[in-house]
Parts: C-alpha cells; structure tokens; sequence
C-alpha cells in the first residue's frame, strides 16, 4: 500500500501489488517442485509430516515465517522451499530434515529474507 499526501492535504491510498512474477512463472514451467508434486507414498507422507510436526510444535525457535514454509518429499528426497528470517532458522531446518530424511536427501532451497 502507498499513501502520498497531495499538496492542498488531502491523502491518496493506493494499493501496490507485490511482484512474485518471477516466482510464479518459476513454478509454472515444471522446473521446480511445488506442494502438488508431494509424493503420495506412505513413505513420503510420513516423513513430511513429521518435519513439520517438529518444526510447527517444538520450541518458538522459528518464525511464523518458516514454520510455513514448503516441505515436499518425493522417492524420500524432500525439497524446502520458502523464506526464512535467519540464516539461524534455515540450517535448523535443514538440520531437522536431514536428521529425519537422511543427509543426502534433502534439497535447500530455502531463502532469508531480512523482512519476507
């Protein structure tokens, strides 16, 4: 949003759209994986969901902002997509998935962004 203040006083407000355009069209051409390509094994079920489990119930080590980020397994290698604040929170996360997926089995593709 941006509010300018004309010189007899009066306040505009307009909405400024955020540009993921870059991003989108990323996910768009099938190079990278989104939420959708989550394996459907119980294997891969299983090993997302207690990722997330950890990350989003243990302690407030993380932000909001990385509790939400993408965690997508597929044949047991899982990719993590997303922003993070710290570089803190994206080697605990990648710490946590590799201890649950195994250390050669995680992709990071995980993003700090002082202010995402």
């Amino acid at each position: 949003m941006s509010v300018n203040t004309a010189p007899d006083g009066t306040t505009n407000v307009a909405a400024v759209a955020s540009d993921n355009s870059g991003i989108n069209v990323r996910d768009r051409q099938d190079v990278t994986l989104t939420p959708g390509d989550q394996g459907s094994s119980p294997a891969d079920r299983e090993i997302t969901q207690k990722i997330r489990k950890i990350l989003v119930s243990g302690p407030s080590d993380y932000s909001v902002t990385a509790k939400n980020i993408k965690i997508i397994t597929v044949n047991g290698k899982v990719t993590l997509r997303g922003p993070v604040k710290t570089d803190a929170e994206k080697s605990g996360i990648v710490s946590l998935a590799k201890t649950i997926a195994g250390e050669g089995n995680v992709d990071d593709q995980l993003e700090v962004k002082a202010n995402p």
